[in-house]
């Protein structure tokens, strides 16, 4: 039995890392019922400007919201592809948003972005309607998507243009995102971005004062974002003087940390309880 269930784990991690069709397998094991999803809900006017809130069942009015943007190099993505992340975190009573953004090639930065900010103002103009905080307004995303969200936290412009405002974010989670990658070697990035040592795509550039509480999270063992990322953000945001919070997991890579948000897989990483430990805190 023992073996059995060896080969199904290690089946399932050689799927997830090779995309071939793991979602459905990771999204099959996970709880159907405490939460009820509020799917395809338009923060815009185009297709991919969508979203699905994850409410938990018998919530009281104020719970904490988190609003995740998912990875996938800014040419991928789905937010139905994570059912697993939005149960994880409604288990623990916390209203989990999981938005869609326009991708490459159909869009270029800072498209994303603005997509992104988007999202922000309609759950923040919304949220009290699912029993969230439109006060406790956490940002978080993985790997492209912790990039959307950490901008978004680094940048004031970005909700400004949306009519919301950076003192609106509670605070910001990232999961092994690139906010430090110059220069640009991949063509599509080069594309992507307007050039391959463009200052002005970084996180890090916008880091001058004040910003909003941050949790940042890597895996050491990260070949595909490199941990220096997360490194260098936090010494960047604690130069002046903000509140950050950096987890380097040991012997966790790319995929295996956010995979440890899912049940099956939560023993690779803490990373779920330092989310709900960082958005629940009385402190933020």
């Amino acid at each position: 039995m023992r073996n059995r269930l060896s080969i199904l784990v290690g089946t399932l991690v050689g799927m997830f890392l090779s995309a071939c069709s793991p979602v459905s397998l990771v999204n099959a094991m996970v709880p159907r019922s405490g939460y009820a999803i509020h799917r395809d809900i338009a923060y815009g006017s185009l297709p991919r400007q969508k979203l699905d809130i994850y409410v938990p069942d018998g919530l009281k009015a104020g719970a904490p919201v988190v609003l995740f943007f998912y990875g996938g190099n800014w040419d991928s993505g789905d937010k139905g592809m994570y059912l697993a992340l939005g149960q994880s975190l409604a288990s623990a009573g916390i209203v989990t948003v999981v938005a869609d953004y326009r991708l490459y090639p159909q869009v270029h930065y800072p498209d994303f972005l603005t997509d992104c900010a988007g999202a922000f103002r309609y759950v923040h103009d919304h949220i009290s309607e699912f029993s969230g905080d439109p006060k406790r307004i956490f940002l978080a995303g993985h790997s492209a998507g912790a990039y959307n969200a950490v901008m978004l936290g680094s940048d004031p412009e970005w909700l400004q243009k949306a009519g919301s405002d950076i003192a609106q974010v509670k605070g910001v989670i990232g999961i092994a995102g690139p906010y430090d990658f110059l220069p640009l070697t991949d063509n599509n990035l080069i594309l992507m971005f307007g050039g391959n040592e463009r200052e002005d795509t970084q996180p890090i550039h916008y880091i001058d004062g004040p910003r909003p509480p941050m949790l940042l999270a890597a895996g050491d063992a990260d070949t595909t974002v490199l941990p220096r990322n997360t490194i260098r953000m936090t010494a960047k945001l604690k130069s002046f003087g903000n509140s950050v919070e950096e987890k380097i997991y040991p012997g966790v890579g790319h995929i295996g940390i956010i995979l440890s948000m899912t049940r099956m897989f939560r023993g690779k990483a803490p990373l779920r309880q330092d989310i709900i430990d960082f958005v629940t805190k009385p402190a933020n």
